[in-house]
């Protein structure tokens, strides 16, 4: 019986082809933004915690700058030296390595070639914090990072271009007016969760950046790699301990520095992606409701035209709940095949825009099982009064409708 009444909504879909795509038009433009907003929203989430690992999940970032107090001015932060960071290596117990971090985009030159590149002032304990290898060469030297040696490790990036074709260790470039030696290649690490190459990079040690590049001797920021993530609370309560200290500040001063963990900053990237994600999906979601507000009219019409025949049905035996339940079916039909459309366009969008965005498709099920039961869901939900009205025809009028 239910076999059947399958065939007849097939048979009545098939024969108003045109009226049935433009009916579930709404649906299917629905479903397929919801599907690329929470796909590529996956995406996001993934491509972050994929960088916080890259990065090391372990991580603090000392800082410069506090929070601003209410109606207060902005605090002048005082720079780090590097004598923060031997104190920080001395006091600090529940960490495996601190390093200065320097940056500074210069102008780079190597023969020909003429680019502006993030250039790194730091020591060796940098491949530690940062979880970054070299791949080729070595490490800085005791001696060449006491003595500012003008030495270089640079990124896959700048091996790629400004050296194609060339081995790059033994070789020379320019930093601005500085000749360095190259004498390592790091491993790539792709774009940034915030963008940028993370590979178009240069590391040079510390002294040789600030007595050759900078002429300063403070020290940007330091990173901090605690022994593990169960011990990263520990090192930060620590290390805010330890520099409120070397700064004198008291219980109510007002701190000057900031000390962030990755997972914070990872925490935080994730509750904005899916904030947004969710407003832009409830957003999308209105074109589910107007592509059922659209099923429902286009119903209504149908039982209108198809009164007689509804009259027939129900003269030749057809019971109220079999003809409520042909419209019911028929409408689940036509909101389940716009959601099978939308799913497959919104799939489509999804897997052509994440390239663009530079983010990795990531495909969930769930999401799209959900998609698809919800625009059956809108078609059962908006076609129950169309059907309901067809069920309660009089079969003898039904027979007088021309």
């Amino acid at each position: 019986m239910f076999a059947n009444t399958l065939l007849m909504c097939l048979r009545e879909i098939r024969r108003n082809l045109l009226r049935s795509g433009l009916t579930v038009l709404g649906i299917i433009i629905g479903v397929a933004a919801v599907i690329v907003i929470v796909t590529l929203g996956a995406g996001t989430t993934k491509q972050v915690q994929e960088e916080i690992g890259k990065m090391g999940s372990n991580m603090l970032v000392l800082s410069p700058g506090g929070e601003r107090r209410m109606g207060g001015a902005a605090t002048t932060s005082a720079p780090f030296e590097l004598a923060d960071l031997t104190a920080i290596r001395r006091e600090v117990n529940t960490l495996s390595g601190a390093t200065p971090v320097n940056m500074r985009p210069m102008q780079v030159i190597v023969g020909n070639e003429n680019r502006r590149v993030n250039i790194m002032g730091t020591d060796n304990d940098f491949s530690t914090v940062r979880n970054w290898k070299v791949t080729e060469g070595r490490l800085f030297m005791p001696s060449e990072m006491k003595s500012g040696k003008a030495v270089c490790i640079i990124g896959e990036t700048i091996k790629k271009d400004m050296f194609a074709g060339q081995t790059p260790l033994g070789a020379t470039l320019r930093i601005g007016k500085v000749t360095c030696n190259v004498i390592g290649v790091l491993e790539p690490k792709g774009q940034a969760m915030f963008g940028g190459d993370q590979d178009e990079i240069i590391a040079v040690p510390i002294a040789m950046f600030q007595r050759r590049l900078s002429g300063k001797t403070s020290v940007d920021s330091i990173y901090i790699s605690a022994n593990s993530e169960d011990e990263i609370v520990e090192a930060k309560a620590e290390v805010e301990k330890l520099m409120k200290e070397r700064r004198n500040i008291g219980e109510d001063g007002q701190v000057d520095f900031n000390v962030r963990d990755m997972k914070e900053v990872s925490n935080m990237v994730q509750s904005t992606t899916g904030v947004l994600t969710g407003f832009l999906s409830a957003i999308a979601a209105v074109s589910l409701l107007v592509g059922g507000i659209g099923i429902m009219n286009i119903m209504l019409v149908s039982v209108t035209e198809r009164t007689r025949e509804i009259g027939i049905r129900m003269a030749i035996g057809a019971t109220e709940r079999e003809v409520l339940l042909q419209f019911l079916v028929e409408a689940a039909m036509l909101s389940a095949f716009g959601g099978l459309a939308g799913i497959t366009l919104g799939l489509l969008g999804a897997a052509g825009l994440a390239p663009v965005l530079n983010v990795p498709f990531t495909l969930q099920f769930s999401t799209v099982f959900t998609a698809f039961a919800f625009s059956a869901m809108v078609g059962v939900v908006f076609g129950y009064m169309p059907a309901r009205r067809a069920a309660r025809l009089d079969p003898i009028e039904a027979l007088r409708h021309e």
